[in-house]
């Protein structure tokens, strides 16, 4: 008897939790910023590209960069922050010190943006948006048209 409420009180929840799992949607857009920074991804796409016209490495170390930043606890641009007094942030850790770049790419795309926009636009984004358009700038140069 106890089995039996336990296994029924177990799929009711099981039964609820997929319930609630369908109704998760992630609302995310390319278009999120378009009535309140305009021109935000051809600005981002144009710093980008004249940062990879001067050295094409740049594109898979901003890829990495922002693997970097999701992997650890999701897309927020920690990696970009210095670590503070007496801890060891994302930028500084063992994996990532020495060997993560890009970083003043992102700043420059950072302070043109929030001259254009000023608080309006997020580090995360900015770093996701850097790091596809590093990527679409490499493809086209392969006149590959997959992104």
């Amino acid at each position: 008897m106890m089995y039996t409420k336990m296994s029924s009180q177990w799929l009711l929840w099981t039964f609820g939790a997929f319930l609630l799992a369908l109704t998760v949607d992630a609302q995310l857009s390319t278009t999120f910023y378009s009535s309140s920074c305009r021109n935000l991804t051809a600005r981002v796409d144009e710093i980008i590209r004249g940062h990879i016209r001067r050295d094409r490495t740049l594109a898979p170390s901003l890829l990495r960069l922002h693997f970097h930043d999701c992997f650890v606890r999701g897309c927020d641009a920690s990696v970009l922050l210095n670590s503070p007094r007496g801890a060891q942030g994302e930028k500084d850790a063992i994996g990532n010190k020495d060997s993560l770049r890009g970083f003043e790419i992102i700043d420059d795309v950072k302070t043109k943006i929030e001259a254009m926009c000023p608080g309006v636009v997020s580090c995360a984004d900015l770093l996701a948006l850097s790091a596809r358009d590093s990527m679409r700038a490499v493809m086209k140069q392969f006149s590959c048209s997959t992104l």
